[in-house]
């Protein structure tokens, strides 16, 4: 069928009139790389934090599932965790329990053991370490003299560093 047969309708992509959160905008473009990964659904990573108990929550993140050979069996599927860095030993120690807290948080057997992938896993990795700018020296007198005149101390530091804030941030921006 051509493009000048089909509707309007088919042609233009559905408009929503109203904000729609971020992961459901994305979402068909990660089912198919999940799928890839063994995850049927988006649940077990967008969840981990609440599913796994803790401290593993913050120092591993769901890898790939792997589902045994032949039909998906009651002995449920190896997850693979990335972990942190020192915690690889306690993981592998406290596997069952992992796969149990999984499996309580859907009511089904999904998780039969645990294991670790060879994936590297740094928490936070994303967080970007900001460097403070030190300000001028024209600009630490001029911000000196506004503020010289407060009399209570801690209120005169706090619009000191308030006041070289705001000019690292206009001078940044060109203004």
């Amino acid at each position: 069928m051509s493009d000048a047969s089909k509707p309007k309708a088919e042609m233009e992509p559905k408009r929503r009139n109203r904000s729609v959160a971020l992961a459901d905008a994305i979402a068909g473009a990660l089912d198919p790389v999940l799928k890839k990964r063994g995850f049927a659904s988006r649940d077990i990573i967008t969840h981990w934090g609440a599913m796994a108990p803790r401290p593993y929550d913050k120092v591993a993140i769901p890898d790939k599932l792997a589902w045994p050979r032949g039909e998906r069996s009651a002995e449920g599927a190896t997850l693979y965790l990335r972990c942190a860095p020192g915690h690889a030993l306690a993981i592998a120690h406290e596997g069952q329990a992992i796969a149990a807290a999984v499996n309580r948080y859907f009511g089904y057997v999904l998780v039969g053991q645990i294991r670790l992938s060879a994936e590297p896993f740094t928490p936070g990795s994303g967080a970007k370490e900001q460097k403070p700018i030190q300000p001028s020296p024209s600009v630490q007198a001029k911000v000196g003299a506004q503020v010289a005149n407060i009399e209570d101390e801690d209120l005169r530091e706090a619009l000191r560093v308030l006041g070289h804030a705001l000019s690292s941030r206009s001078e940044r921006n060109g203004k």
